[in-house]
Order: structure tokens, then sequence, then C-alpha cells
């Protein structure tokens, strides 16, 4: 497989999981906080931003560079909070254990 083709390949996937994630949501299937939604958008947007490097389509790259940015944020305050309730959820069986 040539270089091109896997760009091509890479960005087609990076589409199909940019869809994906927005029917997840208006669909009602996946919520808007979501783990599920913010990884795949996040996916999505990275292939995305590669091709349009690659490709020097700059518009293009600085909006997925954008998009990036706001998924990782959000999924890191999703793990974050995650991480939270679990160490609560320990203290408060510890305590009940005490």
């Amino acid at each position: 497989m040539s270089l091109i083709t896997l760009i091509t390949v890479l960005g087609w996937v990076g589409a199909v999981a940019g869809i994906v994630a927005y029917g997840m949501v208006s669909k009602g299937r996946w919520g808007a906080g979501s783990f599920a939604f913010q990884l795949t958008n996040l996916g999505g947007a990275t292939a995305m931003f590669l091709v349009a490097a690659v490709n020097g389509v700059w518009p293009s790259a600085a909006a997925n560079v954008a998009w990036i940015v706001i998924g990782a944020h959000a999924t890191l305050t999703i793990l974050r909070k995650r991480h939270q309730e679990r160490a609560a959820a320990r203290r408060a069986a510890f305590d009940l254990a005490a």
C-alpha cells in the first residue's frame, strides 16, 4: 500500500469516526459528555488533522487542531472525574470497614 493510499484511508476513517460520533449523540445513544463520544471525536479529528496537514490544507488542519484540543480536554476531564469517583468509593468502603 502506498503512502498516499494509507493517508487517504486514514482520512476516510477519521471522517467516518466523526460522523458516527455525531450520529450516536444525535440519536441519543451517547451523551455529549460520554467517554465514547469524546474518544471517537478525538480519534476522528486526529486522523483528519494528519490528512489535512500532509496535503497542506491548513484551514482544515487548524480547525482539527481546535477539535483535538477540545476533545483532549473533555476526555481528560472525564477520566479525572472517573478517577475521583473511584477514589471516593474506595474511601467510603474503607470507612465502612473501619
